[in-house]
């Protein structure tokens, strides 16, 4: 079966499974190799879970007009720029001289409960210590493959409602 010929339907449900595997390999990561997440990898999988629901929905939706699909895909797109913004501020945080490197601050539940959900925003993009340690997977850094895989389902949710026969 060739990929020209899936539906939008078959395209949005791939997307899913994409997300799928995306987070089962972060829980992998998580409790198999034991590389624990720091606040910026939390967001980096907030946004591959709202992208995954996006695509889920818009798959079994299946909206034949092509205002619908917009929609699904802007929503899809709006995940994936949040992603995108997160795994480059977490790589600028990898990338920084040692003596530059912030300090290590509280936990993400921490932030979570004594501050505004504004400021704790601010406080966990600062970034800290720990989100600055490299764990490179196959060479390159987490962060560098999750940047990777939010591009590229941003144009596999656009190039889905371009593309998909009726």
């Amino acid at each position: 079966m060739s990929l020209r010929t899936w539906s939008f339907r078959t395209r949005y449900l791939a997307g899913f499974v994409v997300c799928v595997g995306l987070m089962a390999f972060a829980l992998y990561a998580q409790y198999v190799m034991h590389l624990d997440p720091c606040p910026l990898c939390i967001f980096q999988r907030v946004a591959v879970c709202f992208m995954g629901l996006f695509f889920l929905i818009g798959g079994l939706r299946a909206p034949r007009r092509m205002g619908g699909r917009v929609a699904y895909a802007s929503l899809v797109g709006l995940g994936g720029l949040w992603g995108v913004a997160t795994a480059g501020r977490h790589l600028w945080l990898q990338s920084l001289p040692s003596d530059q490197v912030p300090a290590c601050g509280p936990g993400l539940g921490y932030l979570f409960d004594a501050f505004p959900f504004m400021k704790m925003l601010k406080l966990a993009f600062t970034g800290s210590g720990e989100c600055a340690k490299v764990e490179p997977i196959l060479g390159v850094p987490m962060p560098g493959w999750t940047l990777l895989w939010f591009v590229v389902l941003i144009v596999w949710a656009f190039l889905a409602v371009r593309r998909s026969v009726r």
